[in-house]
């Protein structure tokens, strides 16, 4: 594919981040290219090699391929991934006053956890999970970027080094110099932290010793601090995140399956007369009715039970305990229900062979 460079919309340690365009099509697919010198360019090979070997994954950036160009009398190596025009989530939570609603935490995290469960079941650690990392789509889309770091799980380090922010780093990888996929909770935790409060998972002050947090990670008994704002279900599943141990620490399968990724905060309470009908001159004492949430498909409707309320179908509704203990949790906001049906990967309307010619 012929291509031109175009303005550039980041930079890094590996090199430059701009956009592209095609000379071929004048409506390729949204790309950027990331650039850097031919002869320092084993990290980008390296996040080339990774991406090609995971596969297409909704929540990780997908690669569209490499090339080598001269330009300016520079042999530039060039890599083509996706383009995500919304930016960084760490841009994101700048933009949006420094923190984040906890459902928008919420539904972040669980697509980061969806992409690491893939990343990880192919093998991989990331090694490098923060908000800079994970980008933004305009259709809603949030995908895991940057694999220069990644590497294999049980693949031995060859030399002392840390991989990742210091900030985000696991108490295993500064006491044993491990990094596989355990590393990449801790991670999210500190992810998680941060989108809440702004602020830094541990309280790092710019130009402190970075011997001095590495020792407080990996050989005190210290934990981040949990933001005492979260919802109780939000606390502990950061509890499963910082556990110094990374074989008692939660997997992103088993964290997918936590009530925090439910989505159960927002309740929706019914107000009632206990007495039936009230009197306008007295208070009436109301009560809470929980509901469970909608079924998902016409096989997880609980036992029917007919909306006319008679003494007989009111004493089979008693008797059912197994529908009557499906009302003892409450439901989520209709917006955050409608998050969890819908889908999270934009509709490909250029796909037409599907499509039903009409008058």
């Amino acid at each position: 594919m012929e291509w031109v460079r175009g303005d550039r919309i980041g930079c890094g340690s590996f090199g430059t981040v701009n956009l592209v365009a095609s000379k071929e099509f004048s409506k390729s697919p949204s790309m950027a290219v990331k650039s850097c010198e031919a002869m320092c360019s084993v990290s980008l090979r390296k996040e080339k090699k990774v991406l090609d070997q995971l596969g297409i994954c909704p929540q990780v950036i997908r690669c569209f391929g490499d090339d080598y160009s001269v330009e300016k009398g520079d042999k530039l190596y060039n890599l083509f991934l996706e383009y995500a025009n919304k930016g960084s989530l760490a841009d994101h939570v700048k933009k949006s006053g420094g923190n984040l609603i906890e459902s928008d935490v919420r539904r972040y995290a669980r697509s980061i956890l969806k992409g690491l469960s893939f990343v990880h079941a192919k093998g991989f650690a990331h090694c490098d999970i923060k908000l800079q990392n994970i980008l933004l789509f305009d259709n809603g889309d949030v995908k895991i970027a940057d694999f220069g770091l990644a590497k294999r799980n049980g693949e031995k380090q060859r030399t002392m080094e840390i991989r990742g922010t210091p900030l985000n780093i696991a108490p295993e990888s500064v006491n044993r110099n491990e990094y596989d996929s355990p590393v990449d909770i801790w991670a999210l935790g500190c992810a998680i932290v941060e989108m809440i409060t702004g602020k830094p998972a541990w309280n790092f002050k710019p130009g402190t010793n970075v011997t001095a947090l590495l020792i407080k990670v990996g050989a005190s008994d210290e934990l981040p601090e949990i933001p005492v704002e979260l919802s109780d279900e939000g606390k502990d599943f950061l509890r499963k995140c910082f556990v110094k141990d990374p074989k008692n620490r939660w997997t992103a399968d088993m964290l997918l399956d936590h009530p925090f990724m439910v989505g159960k905060d927002d309740a929706i309470a019914v107000n009632r007369c206990e007495d039936g009908e009230a009197s306008p001159s007295t208070s009436p004492r109301w009560s809470f009715e929980e509901f469970s949430e909608s079924p998902r498909c016409p096989f997880q409707f609980p036992d029917w039970v007919s909306t006319q309320s008679t003494a007989s179908s009111q004493s089979i509704y008693q008797e059912n305990s197994s529908f009557a203990s499906s009302f003892s949790s409450y439901v989520s906001s209709p917006l955050e229900r409608v998050r969890q049906l819908a889908c999270e990967q934009a509709p490909d309307w250029s796909i037409s062979r599907d499509w039903i010619t009409l008058r």
